[in-house]
């Protein structure tokens, strides 16, 4: 990769060469960034911090930076992990609460833009459709669809990388999951999925059921009770709901004492601490940790509350994700009658609402599918190497980020059991350090060499519905590293941070006279 002079930052008054009338070949980018979300934009930064003299763009297949905290925008839409582990860890977070809602977490993500001059590298309404490696040219030929906004026309373009950072996220942004529903047709109201929230959605003095019983759902509930006639969660089965602060005090005293810089970064550390510590309790003591969440969901509902029927899930803490209920916005709700939970099943849509397994039958104007994500890694991109298709579930992980015989690439994919950010931060160092790597020893080619007859596994340990049903599409792990997948944020401190870029697995070729067999760029 250090056999062609890098580019500075695009000039944002300019036009890209792609554009240019008389640009005869595609252009060559040292780094592509696909996606502009919480991922894309940290390794943006990185690059920009690391590598200043590397040509590279972030192409954002929506009209919008944000990724998801600019998709979802139904009532109440926030995040499930503090922001001081959720947020970067160079930029302080400064609200005053600190599980925030999508607009707070979207005006941050903005200003993270802004400050690090990453606008010029973002090319919106660029949908990445396909990526083909060439070892013979060491480089990416990458088919990319550019819609023009004002009349969506669109048009294919190509473009060259030496790397490809995919930071597309792991679901589908164009739909969500939904089961098929007997009857649904019958019914008379309306039916509507939170990852495409109508803009004409009135939901006031309405009956609502809320189908689901994630994150989703638990924010939905209390967010939109006080508009409705009634609201309820339907659930098949119940999930592991805690009460938190929306305010973390200790934080506040820090800030206060270290200002912000130093006081966000203790914070920082003492939620990573605290997040490790609850996982770890929960693995080692399931069963008092059950109890635990019992009695606190007990000490937050009415009296007389069916606390077992409808809080007490049929697996051990952490096998899916715990909800966390800002403020217990979900139980005073339930508490105050605006809201109910039902556990069971549905037989059918009828034409006011759906019956159910008990043959009860819930009345409903307004129908909520919170259901669920469809996972979909690369951003659907198709990959090839040398004219071979690339199927992800046929390669390993390493490092949790790079795939088996694919070279020059990784995807960004962070914690399950913690902060998303926690991890996708350490990648994007540890992608800085592979570059310099090959720049130190004259190499333009890295790739991941898995042994034959490896052991293998799921990648994700996770019982969530949406991850079961995507475990025949996502790559696999190994027994250990650099194979395995980590959920411990110190040892992948370690693995990406510290431990030698060249670990036997890692294979790196190519020479840097490799120029002649490249065209201009």
């Amino acid at each position: 990769m250090t056999s062609y002079a890098p580019r500075g930052p695009q000039d944002p008054q300019q036009p890209h060469p792609d554009r240019r009338p008389d640009a005869d070949a595609p252009e060559h980018l040292d780094v592509l960034v696909v996606g502009a979300g919480i991922s894309g934009i940290g390794a943006g930064r990185s690059l920009r911090l690391r590598h200043p003299a590397r040509s590279f763009a972030i192409l954002e297949a929506r009209g919008a930076s944000g990724g998801t905290w600019d998709l979802f925008r139904y009532p109440g839409v926030r995040s499930d992990s503090d922001l001081y582990t959720f947020g970067y860890a160079f930029k302080p977070w400064r609200d005053r609460e600190s599980v925030a809602d999508a607009s707070r977490v979207l005006s941050y993500l903005r200003e993270t833009v802004a400050e690090n001059g990453l606008d010029a590298h973002i090319r919106h309404h660029h949908k990445v459709v396909s990526a083909a490696w060439s070892s013979a040219t060491a480089r990416w030929t990458v088919r990319v669809e550019r819609t023009d906004p004002e009349t969506g026309t669109s048009e294919r373009i190509v473009l060259t990388a030496g790397w490809i950072f995919c930071a597309a996220g792991y679901y589908r942004h164009d739909a969500g999951y939904t089961p098929d529903f007997e009857g649904r047709e019958r019914f008379r109201g309306r039916i509507v999925h939170p990852q495409h929230w109508p803009e004409d959605l009135d939901h006031r003095g309405k009956h609502v059921v809320v189908i689901g019983s994630g994150a989703t759902a638990v924010t939905l509930v209390p967010a939109m009770a006080d508009d409705t006639a009634h609201i309820t969660m339907l659930q098949r089965t119940p999930t592991y709901i805690v009460p938190v602060p929306k305010e973390d005090r200790l934080a506040r005293l820090l800030r206060a004492a270290l200002g912000d810089e130093r006081g966000h970064t203790a914070t920082r550390r003492k939620n990573i601490v605290k997040q490790q510590l609850i996982w770890r309790f929960a693995r080692r003591f399931p069963t008092a940790t059950r109890k635990l969440i019992r009695a606190t969901n007990a000490r937050h509902l009415p009296a007389g509350f069916p606390v077992d029927e409808h809080f007490s899930p049929p697996y051990a803490p952490w096998d899916q994700r715990l909800c966390a209920d800002p403020g217990g916005g979900l139980f005073k709700a339930i508490g105050a009658g605006r809201a109910s939970v039902v556990t069971d099943r549905i037989t059918t849509f009828t034409e006011d609402g759906v019956l159910l397994r008990s043959g009860r039958e819930l009345r409903a104007d307004v129908v909520v599918t919170a259901t669920g994500l469809d996972i979909q890694l690369l951003g659907g991109m198709r990959l090839t190497v040398d004219g071979r298709d690339v199927s992800p579930a046929d390669s390993l992980l390493h490092r949790g980020t790079m795939l088996s015989g694919v070279p020059n690439l990784n995807i960004a994919i962070g914690y399950t059991h913690a902060s998303w950010t926690l991890k996708i931060g350490l990648l994007c160092e540890y992608v800085c350090r592979v570059l310099a790597h090959m720049d130190r020893h004259g190499h333009d080619t890295a790739r991941p060499e898995s042994e034959p007859g490896l052991p293998t596994r799921p990648m994700l340990d996770f019982g969530a519905g949406y991850v079961r049903r995507a475990l025949d599409r996502l790559p696999r792990q190994g027994p250990e590293a650099p194979w395995a997948t980590s959920t411990s944020y110190r040892s992948d401190r370690r693995l990406l941070r510290r431990d030698g870029i060249a670990d036997g697995h890692l294979r790196f070729s190519g020479p840097a006279t490799r120029t002649a067999r490249r065209p201009p760029v």
